[in-house]
């Protein structure tokens, strides 16, 4: 088959005569009556086969875990067990997202690459802490396949009588997989979550409803629906709650909190109320409150309107953010060492000591969930003996020289081996990744439909910090009240649970693009541009034509689909590929305006469903409403099934 006879740019929406037109590449097909079918959002929305089980894997950039639950007991969600090694100062319920592989060297903090890489496809590279490359699909199946071997051989397995032998409660087929994701993350970088699942056997690619993506805020919102008053601190609120005044310090009521989880988190089980929590009964209809999830790599904001008496959840606005997340505080301490000790050591260190690095940055992690607006005394990082030994032979004098010719006044050497910070200098480097987030979050309450909030949940690892509280608190100035749940690093993993068990609870959402494909209409003079026209057997034809399918924030619910109808060109042609087109601006005339770029390809099977109909038509559905956008399609003639997707990943 030739690329004329399988690819199209150009095709034609009109109905009565369809277009003859053969130049500028062959269209390949024929759109028939595009339609627009509203599902009543209510409804309930079939979600495929049962499971027994829920696992759900929260896929963070400085550390990831799973939680599951058997979808008979709901109400009980089991947090994965806990990771036994690092710097004692750190929480260590999930696991660091590094991956040490020999001899390639380590990948660390891998995961923004998907948000950072402009043409991400399957080829994708990573670069190792030792400067080597490596396939990112492989890194994100080895991860995937670890948390999988982790639930299925520690969790959802037990020991036959003689306590030696393993025996698997389920199979890996009554699992439903649930996967994160930064909700601003764009459709490439999920499909390729997706392509690193089926490559790590989490779930078959002929089963792909096994494996459910899951946008990181709506899973926090979710979960932040079940709140009870004793697992969250109210930030905005007049009164002490927990025995914690939000005139005190702003970080007293999370460090109580913290110290209750500790407590309460030996059997890693968490009981889950079947109705809504006594904070949720405060919302009334139309209600709008804001999720702000700071987590390692990004900030996402979601804006959701409660919808009664369900409870059900509706997208106001779309998601957005950036790249805001606590590396970026990271960044600024390595910036710091590289004035130290110079820029060219730290890469040389990374590179020949990648295991000693990642020890570095844990040490320093633990030391930086401790910084506070009002501390006061210093903050030690420890350094590795290797940093110290490798450093000497590098520069030829000690560590504790380097600070003393520094200009670096801020940072003392310890006789015990550390870094003494002054707390000062400490938040210091929080300042440029907060000042991101506070800028990013007074231009969403400058919105019309983020206007009369009622609460601001601060979610994910980073809204521990003191410092980040405080300037959301500053920030807000009293316009909402600001809750933070308890254990908040595990609130995005709950909610990913409970998201799997009901996968329809998030009712409408917001388009984050415009989306649509090249076609041909018929030229009307005066409204097409001149440019644009195409004369083929005596017929005008405007060529470029942008047939929307659905525009950047507009509204979508679950279940709602676009309908468009093709036929082949030939009787034969066994394969229709069309070119899919997106866009930021919500009103797009023409494939090539401004901002317009290809950004994926709706394919259609088409082969085993040949007829003796003059003119086939394949119907295709697509979906924008769940969290991926899916396709499917049928040959109207002969209600066939046409094996139909859509690749944003250029395969």
């Amino acid at each position: 088959m030739t690329e004329k006879e399988s690819a199209t740019d150009h095709v034609t929406a009109d109905v009565v005569t369809p277009s003859p037109a053969k130049s500028l590449g062959d269209p390949g097909i024929t759109p028939l009556s595009p339609s627009h079918s509203m599902k009543d959002p209510d409804q309930n929305v079939q979600t495929g086969p049962t499971f027994a089980v829920v696992v759900a894997i929260d896929f963070g950039t400085t550390s990831s875990g799973y939680a599951y639950s058997f979808t008979k007991e709901p109400e009980c969600i089991h947090t994965m067990r806990r990771w036994e090694g690092g710097d004692p100062g750190v929480s260590n319920q999930k696991t660091p997202t590094t991956i040490l592989l020999t001899p390639t060297g380590s990948s660390t903090k891998f995961k923004m690459k998907l948000h950072t890489t402009a043409n991400l496809s399957i080829d994708t590279d990573l670069h190792a802490a030792n400067g080597k490359r490596v396939k990112a699909l492989d890194i994100f199946a080895y991860a995937l396949g670890f948390f999988k071997d982790q639930a299925l051989k520690q969790e959802l397995s037990t020991s036959d009588q003689s306590g030696d032998a393993k025996l698997n409660v389920c199979d890996n087929a009554d699992v439903r997989w649930v996967i994160t994701v930064p909700a601003i993350w764009k459709q490439p970088a999920k499909q390729f979550m997706r392509e690193a699942a089926y490559k790590s056997s989490l779930v078959p690619r002929d089963n792909p409803e096994q494996l459910i993506i899951a946008l990181e805020p709506e899973a926090a919102s979710i979960y932040c629906r079940k709140l009870r008053l004793h697992q969250m601190i109210d930030l905005g609120s007049k009164t002490a709650l927990n025995g914690y005044s939000p005139t005190d310090n702003v970080g007293a009521g999370m460090t109580q909190a913290k110290e209750l989880v500790r407590r309460n988190r030996q059997s890693r089980t968490f009981l889950v109320e079947n109705v809504i929590g006594e904070l949720w009964s405060e919302l009334e209809e139309g209600d709008r409150y804001v999720v702000v999830d700071c987590g390692g790599g990004t900030v996402d904001l979601t804006v959701h309107q409660i919808r009664l008496p369900e409870g059900h959840l509706k997208e106001l606005y779309k998601a957005s953010g950036g790249p805001y997340g606590s590396i970026g505080v990271d960044y600024e301490f390595e910036k710091l060492l590289c004035k130290i000790f110079g820029p060219d050591f730290i890469d040389q260190f990374k590179i020949k000591r990648p295991a000693a690095w990642v020890d570095l940055m844990i040490a320093f992690e633990s030391r930086k969930r401790a910084a506070a607006p009002d501390r006061t005394n210093p903050l030690n990082i420890n350094l590795p003996f290797s940093f110290i030994d490798y450093y000497k032979k590098f520069r030829g004098h000690s560590v504790e020289h380097a600070l003393r010719k520094s200009n670096v006044d801020f940072v003392k050497w310890s006789s015990q081996g550390m870094l003494r910070m002054n707390p000062d200098a400490m938040n210091a480097l929080f300042k440029p990744t907060i000042d991101h987030i506070i800028q990013h979050l007074g231009e969403l309450f400058e919105k019309p439909e983020v206007s009369n909030i009622k609460f601001l949940f601060l979610v994910g690892g980073f809204a521990e910090s003191p410092l980040l509280q405080q300037a959301v608190q500053t920030m807000l100035q009293g316009r909402c009240r600001i809750i933070i749940p308890h254990d908040v690093g595990l609130t995005i993993l709950k909610g990913a649970v409970l998201f799997g068990l009901d996968p329809g609870v998030i009712k409408v959402r917001r388009s984050p693009l415009t989306y649509g494909v090249g076609v041909l209409n018929r030229y009307v003079e005066g409204r097409h541009p001149p440019d644009k026209m195409l004369v083929k057997d005596g017929t005008r034809w405007c060529t470029d034509v942008f047939d929307t399918f659905i525009a950047a924030d507009q509204s979508v619910a679950l279940g709602e689909t676009v309908k468009r109808s093709y036929t082949p060109a030939r009787p034969a042609q066994q394969v229709i590929v069309i070119n899919v087109y997106c866009s930021e601006r919500e009103q797009v005339g023409f494939i090539s305006d401004p901002g317009v770029r290809k950004c994926g390809t709706l394919r259609l099977d088409v082969s085993g469903t040949e007829s003796p109909a003059p003119r086939r038509e394949i119907q295709t559905l697509m979906q924008f409403g769940d969290t991926e956008i899916r396709a499917m399609a049928v040959d109207v003639a002969t209600s066939r099934s046409v094996r139909a997707g859509i690749d944003f990943l250029g395969q």
